[in-house]
This record gives C-alpha cells, structure tokens and sequence, in this order.
C-alpha cells in the first residue's frame, strides 16, 4: 500500500487492507496509483457498493485521492481526478461524491483542490461535515438519516472502523492497549459489511470516533488525540 511504503517497520494493516480491497475489486472498486514508490493515489468506488453512510442512485465516492512528498506539484493530483471523471463519465455515472467538512479535516482529501473541478456541497450534517459531489446530471448523493443523528446511547469511548485504511490497525492496537493501561473503558466496534456501513450512526470514511455519546471524529486517533479527548469532556 503506497500510503505506508515510507516506513521501513511492519504494518499488520497491509495485509488486513490487502485482502479488503481483494473483495472490493470484484465490486467495481478501483485502485490507481502511480507507477513508482510512494504516496500519490485515488481510491474510489460505486456508491452503492462503497462503505459510507451516503446514498445515491448511480455516484461515484472517492475515499481518497493523496499526492505527497515529490510528486506534489507535478501534476499527478489533477491527472488522477480526471481519470476519476472521465472513468464515471464513460461508464454513465451519475457524478462523484466525496466527505468534506466545513474547515478541512486531516484524514479526508482536499476538498478545495475537489471544488475547483466542480464540486459542491450538497448536504451537511449540524456538526460541520459536508458532502461533495460533482453531479452530471442534476442528481445529488445524500447522508443516511442514521449518519446525521451524530450520537449514540453509550458514554464509553466508542470507535467504529473498517480495514479501508492500512494505518487502522497499527491505531486500534495502540488505543486499545493504552485504554487497558488507563483504566478507562472504550468500545472498538470493527464495521466489517456493507450493511453495516450504510446504518452507521456518524458520517465515516473508514473512522468514527464517539465520547459520551458525541460524536468526536472521522479522523484517525493517536494516543495523544485519545488523552485530549478524554480530558475535554
């Protein structure tokens, strides 16, 4: 996974994204990165097939669309997006859709680079997530009731994830391990089908963290970002 090939260390998650995105591909999943080591990829799905609480008749969702290091400025970002469009174009998508939020958010692509294509928000939730999409036909994606509701009954720290990502796993052990030491309860919840994505109680990328009973984040949490949590609440 070229997002992690940086580090020389072992990744558990390589191999945990590796056989998700096996099963994603026969989906019409696509994975396209260039052709060299490093970070500078696209990740997109049918809407209907992706892990999101999002609907809409015909979309593409971009998970992830990140240029790093030595390949930024050179064109590649811009290469992948259209690639992203014309792909959705000739195969008669209704458009693409992405998450944003309303002050951009680490974890989730640019969302300005994404508007000067077109995009546009339309839909929010009350806490500041937006939906993107660029739409070719009038149709717009929206959040699922469930995602807008933002809580949930239990005051425990409470983490939703899925194998989206390959740094998932190396941050729900280091979490896990660190909630043990502390004494202080918390719920890693895996969002391991389709079904369960879509009935998801917060908007998700392949995160969702929750405190007593609000919820926090999509984006993925250190220990550092676990400690201010639960010292702000």
């Amino acid at each position: 996974m070229c997002c992690i090939i940086r580090s020389k260390k072992p990744h558990p998650g390589v191999e945990a994204k590796r056989a998700w995105l096996e099963d994603r591909l026969k989906e019409g999943h696509v994975f396209r990165k260039l052709n060299a080591r490093g970070c500078c990829f696209i990740e997109y799905a049918p809407l209907e097939k992706a892990w999101v609480p999002i609907i809409g008749d015909g979309y593409y969702y971009i998970y992830c669309l990140w240029v790093d290091g030595e390949f930024k400025g050179k064109g590649y970002g811009k290469a992948l997006m259209e690639y992203c469009i014309e792909d959705a174009k000739s195969k008669g998508r209704s458009g693409i859709c992405m998450l944003g939020s309303g002050k951009q958010k680490n974890w989730l692509s640019n969302q300005s680079f994404a508007k000067k294509y077109g995009f546009m928000v339309v839909d929010s939730t009350e806490d500041g997530y937006e939906l993107l999409a660029l739409s070719f036909d009038g149709s717009t994606p929206q959040f699922t009731e469930t995602a807008r509701k933002q809580t949930i009954d239990s005051q425990e720290l409470t983490i939703y994830y899925s194998m989206q990502c390959p740094f998932i796993s190396q941050r729900i052990e280091e979490i896990h391990k660190f909630c043990e030491e502390s004494n202080a309860e918390v719920s890693i919840i895996p969002v391991d089908s389709l079904k369960k994505a879509k009935e998801l109680p917060c908007v998700f990328n392949n995160w969702g963290a929750f405190y007593k009973g609000k919820f926090e984040t999509v984006n993925l949490l250190d220990v550092g970002s676990v400690k201010k949590i639960l010292n702000n609440n």
